[in-house]
């Protein structure tokens, strides 16, 4: 293992989070705060260690996936570690480990928070809360990649162990490059719907939070009433850029370059598009009742469709109160997930594609013994060491969440709240339903079941494995073995 690397990257990812803390300082300094100086406490606490932890540059720049992972895991949980101080320091949020848990959901884009009252909150920690969303959305070591040269052509390791999907690619031949192509596109989308919100009179902190949040699709609101306070414009708006965020990056590339057709032609888009507009139609005609005014339903409809399947967690409305087959479809959602290379979580629509064609392929073994045939997506065949990773994943995602909601169930909660409550969390989503709904928060359980969903969080935002990696007994043995 190459432990001198890993450490002088932790010491990147200090330093990185210390240039980052300086927008919450300004936005202190802008508004008057107090709260500011402990985030400029931690930013030069973060700087200070990062100085240190990279004085010696490591021999060997190479690093393979093993170490891609662990590296990876840790920068996650040193950036929630420090990231969540301020919080702590300035009392806004009096125990640390609820200050972690409001992290980590920040980082890791889940939206889960342990706020009764949000507004209380100071500008400055409002700032920062969304802002983690936007650094979490694309990856902050894909961030680094973009803006610090890393020698070695390993870095990929990196990225594969960061990036949501089950496959990461090169756009450019650089991966630095690549790096700069995605937060390029992710930018410009960001400060497009910032536009578009200001055109819709919604105040520039507010614009700049909400797009913050929708970027990232987290999902942290900076009114107690979420999204709901704002008119049906400015809904209409995040609703669009919820769902353009939970679209794979690489279309957005493809368009760029002019290659039209091979964007239109991504499968996973596809039925990406397929699943949403269905799933508002019938969450639609089962609430239409309920509503006065047809384009209302509508509204409603779409933007929660919208935040759940791309994991943001917005909501405009208490969708705990919508009949049983509009809260299934929602559920549903919560595990699909946005499109693979998005900033969206849950399992991937990218995953289904394979594993229904799979399962029909399977079937087709059945009645055609002979038959030889290959899973194809997008007319290229799929590898079988793709599928067994998919199979893997879902077999494992299914053992962690098991795990997790037979740990919460100890609290004594109904099997409801624990049960979307882990799914809110382990797929970065945010609300889940009863006790954990929208109109409800996180504060009410226990402090086991917020190291569970701390951990769920982590590891759904890493895609399982990083974080099982790290606590693998063989890695966990080599990391703490001095080399002779």
């Amino acid at each position: 293992m190459n432990k001198s690397v890993i450490r002088f990257l932790m010491g990147k990812v200090l330093k990185t989070e210390a240039v980052l803390m300086l927008l919450p300082c300004l936005v202190a300094l802008i508004y008057r705060e107090t709260e500011g100086f402990y985030y400029l406490f931690t930013l030069a606490l973060c700087w200070l260690l990062g100085f240190l932890l990279c004085l010696k540059r490591p021999k060997s720049s190479v690093f393979y996936l093993k170490e891609g992972c662990i590296t990876t895991a840790l920068s996650w949980i040193f950036l929630s570690l420090f990231g969540a101080l301020p919080f702590f320091l300035s009392r806004e949020i009096p125990s640390y480990l609820d200050a972690l848990f409001e992290t980590v959901s920040g980082f890791t884009t889940t939206g889960a928070s342990i706020l009764t009252d949000v507004e209380s909150l100071s500008r400055c920690s409002l700032f920062w809360r969304s802002f983690t969303h936007w650094i979490g959305g694309m990856g902050v070591l894909v961030f680094i990649m973009a803006i610090i040269p890393l020698s070695g052509g390993s870095s990929i390791n990196l990225m594969k162990a960061e990036s949501p999907g089950p496959s990461v690619g090169k756009f450019a031949p650089k991966l630095k490059s690549t790096a700069r192509i995605l937060y390029g596109i992710y930018f410009a989308l960001t400060v497009l719907q910032i536009i578009l919100l200001l055109i819709g009179n919604m105040p520039v902190f507010d614009s700049v939070c909400t797009a913050f949040g929708t970027a990232g699709t987290g999902g942290f609101g900076i009114k107690n009433s979420s999204i709901a306070g704002y008119s049906p414009y400015l809904q209409w708006v995040i609703t669009i850029f919820m769902i353009l965020f939970g679209v794979n990056f690489n279309a957005y590339y493809l368009i760029v370059y002019r290659k039209f057709r091979k964007a239109f032609a991504m499968e996973e888009v596809r039925w990406y598009f397929i699943i949403i507009i269905s799933s508002i139609g019938i969450i639609f005609l089962n609430i239409l009742g309920t509503y006065a005014h047809i384009a209302d339903a509508l509204r409603d409809s779409a933007f929660q469709v919208a935040s759940i399947i791309t994991t943001t967690g917005f909501s405009t409305v208490d969708f705990n109160l919508w009949n049983s087959t509009a809260k299934t479809v929602l559920v549903l959602l919560m595990f699909i997930g946005a499109c693979a290379g998005s900033t969206g979580g849950g399992i991937k629509v990218a995953r289904f594609v394979v594993v229904i064609k799979t399962i029909k392929r399977e079937l087709n073994s059945y009645i055609h013994p002979n038959s030889v045939k290959k899973i194809q997506v997008e007319g290229k065949a799929v590898d079988r060491e793709t599928i067994k990773a998919i199979n893997v994943y879902f077999i494992t995602f299914i053992v962690l969440f098991t795990l997790s909601v037979f740990l919460v169930s100890f609290e004594g909660k109904d099997l409801t709240t624990n049960f979307t409550a882990v799914a809110a969390t382990i797929n970065n989503i945010g609300p889940g339903l009863e006790l954990a709904g929208p109109a409800s928060n996180f504060s009410l359980f226990s402090p086991l079941s917020k190291i569970v969903f701390i951990i769920d969080m982590l590891a759904g935002r890493l895609e399982l494995f990083p974080l099982l990696i790290l606590f693998h007994p063989a890695n966990i043995k080599e990391f703490f073995t001095r080399r002779r």
